[in-house]
C-alpha cells in the first residue's frame, strides 16, 4: 500500500476510496469491496451524507477482516452551512458522532463559501477563518489528528496562512490532466501542503471527455492497462493522493491494483494534454471573496 507522510508526521494511504455521491446500499457495496481489495482510505464529507453508513459497514467488515479503527483512515470535511465558531464546532461533533469515532484522521473545510453566502460577501472569508481557529483547537487536542481545505484557490490559501497558527496539512482540489492546477500545486509543495486530488477520471463515468482522450487511450493500450489506471498512475506519481469513487466492485480491485509505472515519455504526454485539452469538470471557487 502506498503511503505518504503528511507535515505532521502522519502516514496517509496514497490511494482511497472516494464516496461523493455514494448513498444507501451502494455504501456496503463500495466499502465492504474496498477494504477487501486492500484500501484503508475513505474520503466522506458531511454533503455526501453518508457518514452512518458508512459508519455501520465498518462495524460490519472490520472485525471480519481483523482490521480495527486504527487501521483505517479516515477523512470527513465541514459542510458549507456550518462555517464559523459555533457551526464548525457543531459540525466536527457530529461528523465524529455519525462516524461512530471518537477521532478523524483528517478533516477539511470543504469550501471557502458559506451556503446561502453571495461569492462576494465578506463573511465568506471571515467565518472561513473562525472556522479554521476551531479546528485548530481540535487539532491540538488530538481529536483531529491533521487539518486540511479543499477547494481553496492560491489566494485563499495564501490569506488562510497570514491568519493561522497550524499550516493546513492538506488541500484537497480538483486536479488532472485536462486541469493540473500547476501554480496552485508550487505553492503547496512550497509550503508543505499535501495535495489530493478529486475528480481523477472527470466526471459523468467512463463518457467522460478525459477517459475517452485519444492520448489516455493510447497510453492505456500500449501499456495494457485501463484508461482509468493510466490517470490514477499520473496522480500518484506526481506525489498525490487520488481518490477514486465507484460502487463496482470490478472497478474498485483495478483502480487500486497500480503496480507499475508510467514511462517519462507518457508522463511528458499526460503532463502537457492541458494545452491542447482543456476542461474543468467540478464547481469553481474562483470567484468565492
Amino acid at each position: 500500500m502506498r503511503e505518504v507522510e503528511l507535515s505532521t508526521g502522519r502516514k496517509m494511504p496514497q490511494l482511497q476510496l472516494g464516496t461523493y455521491r455514494t448513498r444507501g446500499k451502494d455504501v456496503e457495496i463500495a466499502v465492504t469491496s474496498a477494504l477487501e481489495t486492500g484500501y484503508r482510505g475513505i474520503d466522506t464529507a458531511a454533503v455526501y451524507r453518508n457518514h452512518n453508513e458508512i459508519a455501520e459497514t465498518l462495524e460490519k467488515v472490520l472485525p471480519r477482516l481483523s482490521l480495527s479503527r486504527a487501521d483505517i483512515f479516515l477523512t470527513s470535511k465541514l459542510a458549507p452551512k456550518d462555517q464559523g465558531l459555533e457551526g464548525c464546532r457543531a459540525g466536527v461533533l457530529k461528523a465524529l458522532e455519525e462516524l461512530r469515532t471518537d477521532y478523524l484522521d483528517l478533516f477539511l473545510i470543504h469550501w471557502p463559501g458559506v451556503q446561502k453566502l453571495p461569492v462576494d460577501h465578506p463573511d465568506n472569508r471571515r467565518l472561513r477563518l473562525e472556522s479554521w481557529k476551531v479546528m485548530e483547537e481540535f487539532y491540538n487536542l488530538g481529536v483531529l489528528r491533521s487539518i486540511g481545505v479543499s477547494n481553496f484557490s492560491l489566494l485563499h490559501l495564501q490569506d488562510l496562512l497570514k491568519n493561522c497558527q497550524v499550516v493546513p496539512h492538506v488541500n484537497q482540489v480538483e486536479l488532472h490532466p485536462h486541469y493540473p492546477q500547476e501554480e496552485l500545486v508550487k505553492f503547496c509543495n512550497q509550503n508543505n501542503i499535501h495535495v489530493q486530488a478529486y475528480s481523477s477520471l472527470g466526471q459523468n463515468g467512463v463518457e467522460s471527455a478525459l477517459l475517452t482522450s485519444e492520448p489516455v487511450l493510447r497510453i492505456s493500450k500500449e501499456n495494457n492497462i485501463t484508461p482509468a489506471q493510466v490517470l490514477l498512475c499520473w496522480g500518484l506519481q506526481r506525489g498525490y493522493t487520488v481518490l477514486p469513487k465507484s460502487t463496482n466492485p470490478e472497478h474498485i480491485q483495478e483502480n487500486f491494483k497500480i503496480d507499475f509505472t508510467l514511462s517519462e515519455n507518457d508522463m511528458t504526454i499526460l503532463n502537457t494534454l492541458h494545452t491542447s485539452e482543456t476542461n474543468k469538470y467540478a464547481w469553481d471557487p474562483a470567484n468565492v471573496l
